[in-house]
């Protein structure tokens, strides 16, 4: 199985990958279509008007999570990595006012969101949690063309026969391309990386080199580490009210400043390195709770794990340079590309365990890998990691990623720091596979009660006092 570190680690907007993002790509994907010559189209009629629908997950959240208006960007030819996060709310208003809608290399569209953009929390569709549908009418509204689609997780987007496809496959992920080190579990990378005598962001390398030029590798990954850390410095310069109408404020900012204060003061501070994790990932959290800049890791709502372990790997390690944040990121994919393959990252599937438990796993790999760790060692730290998060229920306040989401990456990244601390001061056995860990996050997924996965009918967004 072939996952590239292109497909996990990906740039674009929040608050949610699966809820944001994926119903922009599937509209995006849904214009297409309807330009495309694969479909019955009667002589002569011409689309006048479109329409989309939001079913399950997406219908309980979408408000909170700006599905609604990501379909809008979506339809008007807009997509996660060319929107520009700043103009997002003019552009939907703007739409929205005029009833009509224009992608480019489209004729004008009549589309009124207010009435062609439906939530519907009676209906799910079979296939996921968070399924779509879009719409093609002609100018009588007779129905010209229907389209479903599923937000898989970490702005995967699947049609209804794609799924089918993979279901009947045995794994809900992207197809295989073939690979020299093909390995989709841990015990498979660990036989192929003693067999090699290669690490595993060396056996990642090779594989992705495939498909691309080492330069172009190396340019995406450092691309990726840009924008994590653009958004990063973004969150620790912004302060204010979050949007959404919990009123929560943003305290990256606050607490870095009195950080660098203390810091600057030599006061003796024993979680010191723990602090920086924490204002790291709340800073890239608050920006993707505001629509801004990230990148999913595996996932919008898990967004600010990995970026804030790296972080910590370049402020407190001397050693740190540019190509052991290459390893660390491919490292974390590999793993990530385990866990999708056999469990999942999907909040609206499992729970947060799969998407804070995969984040903080890919990001104890990481960092054990590049502190010198064996592939067994980085094996245990990511297994140490995830077992920890295991069961953790998605329960997002008013549909909102702010509480618990926010500070649950902070503590995400401290487990994945302690994580690779301990797994690499053994020697790499462990009682827990890796593998026995993930499939018991899948278990745990299926048997949850479907309140605790991202509905917001449950858990803290049902149990917190409204004020």
């Amino acid at each position: 199985m072939f996952l590239s570190v292109f497909d996990l680690f990906k740039i674009g907007i929040g608050p949610s990958s699966s809820h944001t993002m994926g119903p922009m790509t599937a509209a995006a994907r849904f214009l297409d279509e309807v330009a495309g010559n694969d479909w019955p189209r009667p002589a002569g009629v011409k689309v006048d008007r479109l329409g989309a629908s939001l079913h399950g997950s997406l219908a309980y959240t979408g408000i909170g999570h700006g599905s609604d208006r990501a379909v809008i960007l979506g339809l008007a030819g807009l997509t996660p990595q060319t929107v520009d996060p700043d103009q997002a709310d003019g552009i939907a208003s703007r739409i929205t006012a005029e009833k009509r809608i224009s992608p480019p290399g489209h004729p004008s569209y009549r589309f009124d969101p207010a009435i062609d953009l439906v939530l519907d929390r009676k209906t799910p569709l079979t296939g996921h949690a968070n399924g779509m549908a879009f719409y093609a009418y002609d100018a009588g509204g007779r129905l010209l063309l229907k389209r479903i689609y599923y937000s898989i997780g970490g702005g995967f987007v699947v049609s209804e026969e794609e799924l089918q496809r993979m279901k009947a496959k045995g794994s809900v992920t992207t197809e295989g391309k073939k690979v020299p080190y093909p390995f989709k579990n841990a015990v498979e990378m660990l036989a192929m990386a003693g067999k090699s005598g290669l690490s595993i962001a060396d056996m990642k390398r090779v594989n992705e080199e495939t498909q691309m030029s080492r330069e172009a590798l190396d340019a995406g990954l450092d691309g990726i580490w840009s924008a994590m850390k653009g958004c990063i410095d973004r969150g620790l310069s912004q302060d204010g009210i979050m949007p959404g109408g919990l009123k929560v404020r943003r305290r990256a900012r606050m607490l870095h400043d009195k950080l660098q204060e203390q810091w600057q003061q030599n006061k003796p501070n024993p979680l010191l390195a723990n602090d920086w994790l924490s204002i790291y990932a709340m800073a890239v959290n608050e920006e993707n709770a505001a629509g801004g800049r990230v990148v999913t890791a595996p996932t919008n709502g898990a967004a600010g794990t990995l970026p804030a372990v790296l972080r910590y790997w370049l402020h407190f390690h001397p050693e740190a340079d540019q190509p052991s944040i290459r390893d660390f990121l491919l490292t974390a994919a590999a793993v990530g590309g385990i866990i999708k393959t056999n469990a999942s990252i999907s909040g609206a599937e499992v729970g947060c365990q799969g998407e804070v438990g995969s984040a903080s796993a890919m990001a104890a790999a990481g960092l054990c890998a590049v502190m010198g760790g064996t592939p067994e060692q980085v094996e245990n730290a990511a297994e140490i990691a995830l077992e920890h998060h295991l069961g953790m229920t998605c329960d997002p306040v008013g549909g909102l990623v702010q509480v618990p989401c926010i500070e649950r990456n902070a503590l995400g990244a401290v487990k994945a720091v302690t994580a690779a601390s301990l797994a690499i001061k053994g020697d790499g056995t462990h009682f827990v596979p890796l593998d026995a860990a993930i499939e018991t996050m899948r278990q745990t997924g299926l048997d949850m009660n479907e309140k605790y996965k991202e509905t917001s009918l449950g858990g803290l967004a049902v149990n917190v006092v409204e004020c």
